[in-house]
């Protein structure tokens, strides 16, 4: 008791100590120049919303600014917000039924029981509370100061339209968990956005954890180990009785029977091939634009509803602090975005944030595992859910976690780490140990060139799970994945490798360690140049600057460039020399073939976005072989369609939707296989053997087998849902080759529209300098408002299928001309 006590004191105090102490920023404006918090207590801060439903929120401290972002995000996306506060109170069951699912769209696929499990018992450990406490891990005092008001301010709009009650948004008007969100409720969310790419994937795994059934494997009883348990031994003083070594003894888990293909495995890890969730950005730098300058194109391919939805947004402290971009939901800084120097967007990295640690468990006790420290005990976390039942009645459910000294118990076969009689295995998150996300974003923001901006990220080291692609007003383009990676070098993985590990290491690049040293030599190691324990340094993290341009689709930090490879990092950060996909291709092409006509200009740079190639089509039309496999397949129209489709996934191509169904089809389509010295050209030429022509009849009968005519533009089957409206929209998929990436979700309920969009292209700006300010074009796909009745809840989509931008407005000219509306706040704190 007495060591909690003093734990708590120091928390306490380093939590007083980081709201004194100025954070240091990534450039710009210091936290010493703006105060945190308004001087008179009373927030006051103006919301202007110009067309499309931007809001412009000016302020004079960082709280003033949170606030007001907080409550022009609650005028457009309550639903949502107050969703995120739901999940992370672990409140899901009371008030929307155990059995629910909730889906993030992106990596959580669990009950509302298993979610809020994994939430509550956070909650009981206070992790959140203990990393705000932490004057390491923790954020800084700006951070705190915007979510702090984002939080006042979202909970300001509840209070002006009534409560609940007044909510417009059919989605959660009315809704009993409509409340007020509390600072600590916004910091859950963002932990757990923290989470999305590591713990996130495995909240089933883990709320239903269970030790297993003892049967008799063969394996040495204690007795005939040495070992024997006196009668009222307590379990953790094991480690002070005579046992003898049993690393020699004990065995891993070993290679099973049925094992999956390396694509099934990536996926149920979180990195499936197939998921949209991704993003492309090319950075441009002043050797390849017209005017010398630096130019970005972002586009992530995020869910165009739920918990990782964009908004729109720009930030101003006059004088002193000014970005503008796309804010996640829930977030109070512009997560990708660009101010008068610098514009960066993200797209997800392959790294992995988390590394598992198998243990071994002793013989007939599935609950005592081995450690080169002594026999441990798993930490039994019994967790209290309520649940709402189906006559709305309440009642207690009680799950059980386990933990070992180095995270959560998982039992999860599909991914072969099942919790057996010989082990059991554990997550070390390194996302979890850390709220450092809002600091880097914020910081990033403040910069003025891209170096200045990777030195914000790796101050803060809070960048969770992406890549980050810049540019710059002096013509320099950056690429860097210097985001939270475990420090797992190499040489460490093969010395700390299990058998399984062996396995999931081949099939998805992930290596799982031996947890009897987890304390000891596999324990992650710590860089000089980190900004915390337990990961790599920026020194042990792949980047690059150059003065003509880079990209990224997605694939590993490999080849940030053609002309360029970046080798020699651990394989836990991604795979070197690895072959590119279609659509990381695609990007390149662009780029390469406006290169070869000249300099690029901001329109040229704009219509990569929309010119829609299908480079899976251009590779297998080489050589007529997609008319060849058609011919053979006894295609009839479909191979007279596809010999005059144009190509392209518009809105009028004819044919698209065929190639579309048939590349599905055929997972290993490439004559020439891939060579790591031609990334660009290779894999190329379609075969012409069995299983592809098989591929293009299955699509054909498919198609007709729905009704589906062959020759139907894609518009006419590719839409945004709208109430009241269907928008045709051109795109398709990554498989294909497409850069524009939509996902599909399959039939539904009108007769005519073969694929409902509701995944991919989502926040895209196209962002230029100008000798005396930015100019920056953006769409937002899905349209500024989850309200389903708001204007602004369609009006970029028609502008997106249509192929139009929004001319950003960024200056205080520019905002007038396209204001709207004007709101000034004056609310005591």
């Amino acid at each position: 008791m007495s060591r909690f006590r003093r734990t708590a004191l120091i928390a306490t105090t380093a939590l007083c100590a980081g709201l004194l102490v100025p954070l240091a920023s990534g450039g710009g404006a210091s936290a010493a120049t703006i105060p945190l918090a308004p001087a008179n207590g009373t927030y006051d801060v103006t919301i202007t919303r110009t067309a499309h439903g931007i809001p412009h929120v000016v302020a004079k401290d960082w709280e003033s600014l949170g606030f007001g972002h907080g409550f022009a995000t609650g005028e457009t996306s309550i639903c949502s917000l107050v969703d995120t506060v739901l999940t992370g109170r672990g409140q899901r069951s009371r008030y929307l039924g155990a059995d629910g699912r909730y889906d993030d769209r992106v990596s959580v696929k669990a009950s509302n029981l298993q979610s809020d499990t994994y939430f509550s018992d956070l909650h009981n450990r206070k992790v959140v509370e203990n990393l705000l406490a932490d004057p390491q891990r923790g954020p800084g005092p700006e951070a705190r100061a915007l979510v702090r008001g984002y939080a006042a301010g979202a909970n300001q709009y509840l209070k002006s339209v009534g409560g609940p009650n007044g909510i417009k948004d059919p989605a959660c008007k009315g809704a009993a968990y409509a409340t007020n969100a509390s600072e600590l409720d916004l910091w859950y969310g963002v932990y757990a956005a923290n989470l999305l790419a590591s713990g996130g994937v495995f909240f089933g795994a883990i709320a239903d954890a269970d030790p297993p059934s003892l049967g008799d494997l063969g394996l040495p009883k204690l007795k005939d180990l040495g070992i024997e348990l006196p009668g009222g031994i307590d379990i953790p003083d094991l480690p002070d009785l005579p046992i003898p070594d049993l690393s020699a003894i004990l065995p891993f888990s070993s290679k099973p029977a049925a094992v999956p293909s390396s694509d099934a495995l990536k996926a149920r890890l979180g990195k499936d091939p197939d998921s949209p969730f991704g993003s492309n950005a090319t950075a441009l730098g002043g050797d390849v634009t017209d005017n010398g300058r630096g130019m970005l194109l972002g586009n992530p391919h995020f869910p165009w509803d739920g918990r990782y939805r964009f908004e729109q947004v720009q930030l101003t402290i006059p004088g002193a602090y000014d970005v503008a971009g796309a804010s996640l939901l829930g977030s109070p800084v512009i997560n990708i975005g660009f101010n008068k120097n610098v514009a960066w967007s993200h797209t997800v990295s392959t790294a992995y944030r988390f590394t598992p640690y198998e243990y071994r468990t002793l013989p007939g006790f599935p609950m005592l595992y081995l450690t080169d420290h002594g026999v441990k005990e798993l930490e039994k976390r019994p967790v209290e859910v309520t649940v709402k039942g189906q006559d709305g009645t309440l009642s207690t459910v009680t799950k059980t976690l386990y933990r070992t000294e180095d995270g959560y118990v998982m039992d999860n076969p599909a991914t072969l780490m099942g919790w057996t009689p010989i082990s059991v295995f554990a997550l070390r998150d390194a996302n979890a140990e850390q709220l450092r996300t809002i600091d880097s974003f914020l910081n990033m923001s403040k910069a003025s060139t891209v170096k200045g901006l990777l030195a914000a990220q790796d101050a803060a080291g809070g960048i969770p799970w992406v890549n980050t692609i810049a540019a710059d007003r002096d013509g320099n383009a950056l690429y860097a994945d210097h985001s939270v990676v475990p420090n797992v070098p190499d040489a460490l993985v093969n010395n700390c490798i299990t058998p399984i590990g062996i396995l999931t290491k081949q099939l998805a690049g992930l290596p799982v360690l031996d947890g009897t040293r987890a304390r000891s030599e596999c324990a992650w190691k710590t860089d000089a140049d980190a900004s915390r324990p337990g990961i790599f340094g920026p020194k042990n993290l792949p980047a690059t600057i150059r003065r003509d341009w880079v990209a990224n689709a997605n694939d590993s930090y490999w080849l940030p460039n053609p002309k360029q490879r970046l080798e020699g990092y651990a394989g836990i950060i991604g795979s070197e020399r690895s072959e590119r996909t279609l659509r990381t291709r695609m990007v390149y092409r662009y780029v390469l073939d406006a290169i070869a006509q000249g300099r690029i200009t901001q329109p040229m740079l704009r219509g990569f976005e929309h010119e829609n190639r299908v480079f899976g089509a251009e590779l297998a039309r080489e050589n007529g072989d997609l008319d060849k496999v058609c011919t053979l397949a006894g295609g009839g129209q479909a191979c007279a369609v596809l010999k005059a489709w144009d190509g392209h996934s518009n809105t009028t191509s004819v044919g698209a939707h065929i190639f579309e169904e048939f590349i599905k089809r055929a997972p290993d389509p490439w004559a020439v296989p891939f060579n790591a010295d031609d990334p660009m050209n290779t894999p190329r030429d379609l075969k012409t053997d069995y299983q592809t022509v098989r591929a293009m009849k299955e699509a054909i009968a498919f198609l007709l087998g729905k009704g589906i005519a062959l020759d139907a533009p894609l518009g006419t089957l590719q839409v945004a849902d709208k109430v009241g409206a269907e928008i045709p929209l051109g795109g398709g998929t990554a498989a294909a080759g497409n850069a524009n990436v939509l996902q599909n979700s399959g039939i539904f309920s009108t007769s005519r529209a073969l694929y409902r969009v509701n995944y991919g292209s989502s926040h895209i700006q196209a962002v230029s300098f100008t000798p005396t300010g930015v100019n920056a074009s953006t769409i937002l796909t899905y349209g500024q408002s989850l309200d389903v009745n708001s204007p602004w809840s369609s009006d970029q989509t028609r502008m997106f299928s249509n192929k139009q931008w929004v001319a950003f407005p960024f200056t205080a000219t520019q905002i007038a001309a396209q204001k709207i509306s004007t709101k000034r706040l004056q609310v005591k704190r």
